[in-house]
């Protein structure tokens, strides 16, 4: 859990703000939550290693000394979305989309990207069982990350009917599935060997765990395959032969084969969307979550363990606070994890975060006091972020605070600017100084500062 600086904030605010103009684009609704729930709204819906990631909230008062917790703080945006589904059913259109951006707690283990406290960008889409629903997700997810200037992201798409339909095929006891899926998950975190040992403390036969690690090492031979093709239509072959692959290895399972079609429509329509070259059919991915019935995904880019974000379809979730399913699927986007690479790559608009206002305007002495606080706010009615220097200190020290501070102008009414209706304004990058008429100094500044962005881009 971290503090933020201002500049830190400011790229917060700048990536918050992409994901809101995206989400709403696609016709997504805004959506906030409590930040705590009861634990029993929690409590079994994330899986065995995510019931122990909750951080629970002990009882208060007189029923402090019991030791017990009654609340807990949300692990995630989804099951309480499911809970405010189940509680305002008839008050929610038929098809339900929406975003929700509020930060979620979970008792991890802190490493790069990782936080106990980090901030989810959540859409979902609930009421519809089509698998344009999919698309379309992995559409305004993808272009969330386009629009932020990423290039060499993956969204890596499974689905849980097919890996049902493995598991089985293999040989794996219907009571061990979860148990495999938990072990399958980590398989690119901790490879082949680990993904073994795995199996076997959690009772996997190693028959079966063989099976299942021969067939996800095939897949390797594809991806070789792939590459040959031209860069155009590398993912889609690739696509192709994967599907073909678990087609034959599920054979006439049920379960397997509806996964299958359901993943073939989804690239379908990712095609007709324009991101076919994005997806990339990943049969290892498990997600460790326990809610999860259909398509899963996660969002991949390269020299980042782990992913930017994930989601998938869950149809059940909402039944067990309803009574009745219905059918939902969405996607979390990772703010913190995204900043990470952004601030490593430099990704961010040059200059961007490090001034708190577009001008400064100064004091030239205590009898001009007055004049300054009617400027500054001429200035903001023209729509200028400014800043007043609170001191009538020497013009020096006010422009040596104003470029310690990053702002890129400061704004000077003297006794002999104030006689002739102008404003001195300074250029703080280049030094230079003009005196500008006072009614036309907003629209000046916005010029200057308009062609600094566009020379910067």
């Amino acid at each position: 859990m971290r503090d933020f600086l201002p500049a830190d904030v400011r790229k917060r605010e700048y990536v918050i703000g992409v994901v809101k103009e995206v989400y709403e684009s696609y016709g997504f609704e805004p959506l906030e939550t409590p930040a705590v729930e009861n634990i029993e709204t929690l409590m079994g819906k994330y899986g065995e290693e995510g019931n122990q990631l909750i951080f629970k909230i002990l009882k208060r008062g007189v029923h402090e000394s019991t030791g017990e917790a009654d609340l807990a703080l949300r692990y995630d945006l989804t099951v309480p979305l499911a809970r405010v589904v189940a509680e305002y059913r008839d008050k929610l259109p038929k098809f339900f989309k929406r975003y929700q951006i509020q930060p979620v707690w979970r008792a991890d283990r802190p490493a790069r990207g990782r936080f106990r406290e980090f901030y989810q960008c959540d859409v979902d889409v609930l009421g519809s069982r089509s698998m344009i629903v999919e698309a379309e997700i992995c559409a305004a997810a993808s272009d969330v990350l386009t629009k932020l200037g990423f290039k060499d992201f993956c969204v890596r798409l499974n689905h849980r009917k097919v890996l049902t339909g493995i598991l089985g095929m293999a040989g794996v006891a219907l009571d061990k599935h979860e148990a495999a899926l938990i072990a399958l998950d980590k398989l690119d975190k901790i490879g082949s060997e680990g993904v073994k040992k795995e199996f076997a403390a959690r009772g996997v036969t190693e028959a079966a765990g063989d099976r299942l690690l021969s067939f996800f090492s095939a897949l390797t031979e594809l991806e070789h395959a792939a590459e040959i093709a031209t860069e155009e239509n590398a993912q889609q072959a690739f696509n192709k032969a994967v599907l073909g692959r678990i087609v034959e290895f599920v054979k006439d399972n049920e379960l397997g084969a509806q996964g299958v079609a359901e993943l073939q429509s989804i690239l379908d329509f990712a095609g007709v969307m324009g991101i076919a070259h994005r997806v990339k059919i990943d049969p290892s991915l498990a997600r460790g979550l326990s809610y999860y019935t259909g398509a899963i995904m996660e969002i991949n880019v390269k020299d980042l363990a782990g992913s930017l974000g994930g989601g998938g379809r869950y149809d059940n979730l909402v039944g067990m606070f309803l009574g009745q399913d219905i059918p939902a699927c969405g996607f979390s986007l990772g703010l913190e994890r995204t900043l990470v690479v952004m601030n490593e790559r430099n990704m961010f608009p040059e200059g961007f975060g490090a001034s708190p206002a577009d001008v400064m305007v100064a004091i030239w002495n205590k009898n001009s006091v007055a004049e300054s606080l009617k400027l500054a706010k001429e200035l903001r009615a023209g729509g200028l972020k400014v800043d007043l220097y609170p001191e009538a200190d020497k013009l020096g020290k006010q422009f040596k605070y104003a470029s310690s501070v990053g702002v890129p102008f400061v704004a000077v009414i003297g006794e002999e600017e104030q006689a002739k209706g102008l404003v001195g304004v300074k250029d703080m990058e280049s030094g230079e100084q003009q005196a500008v008429p006072r009614l036309e100094v907003s629209d000046s500044i916005k010029r200057s500062l308009l062609q600094r962005r566009k020379g910067a881009k």
